[in-house]
C-alpha cells in the first residue's frame, strides 16, 4: 500500500477542491472526481459538461477568488486540460509525492 505523507494530503486535498469547486462554479453542469495514488504520485481529475477552458486570471492582492487555478498549477508537477469525447473536458493535475 502507498503511503502519502500529511503535507502531500493537504496538497491533493485543495487541488480537489479547487478543481471541483471550478467546475461546479463556472462549468454550470455536474462534475466527476477521479483520483489515483501510486508509488510516484497522486493524479486528481475532474471531468464536468462545459467545453469552455478555464481561464487563468491576474490574481490581484485585494481579491478574495481567482487564485486556484495558479495554487493548483503551482502544487502540481504536471496540470493540463483536454476535451473529452461526447463534449465536456478533463482538468487533469498531477501531484509528485
Amino acid at each position: 500500500m502507498t503511503r502519502v505523507d500529511a503535507g502531500h494530503i493537504d496538497d491533493a486535498t485543495l487541488i480537489v477542491s479547487e478543481l471541483v469547486t471550478n467546475a461546479t462554479r463556472h462549468g454550470h453542469s455536474a462534475c466527476r472526481l477521479r483520483l489515483q495514488v501510486s508509488d510516484q504520485q497522486v493524479t486528481v481529475e475532474v471531468y464536468d459538461d462545459n467545453p469552455g477552458q478555464p481561464r487563468m486570471r491576474s490574481v490581484m492582492a485585494e481579491s478574495e477568488g481567482g487564485r486556484g487555478l495558479a495554487m493548483v498549477r503551482c502544487l502540481a508537477q504536471r496540470f493540463d486540460i483536454a476535451p473529452v469525447s461526447g463534449g465536456g473536458k478533463r482538468v487533469r493535475a498531477v501531484l509528485a509525492i
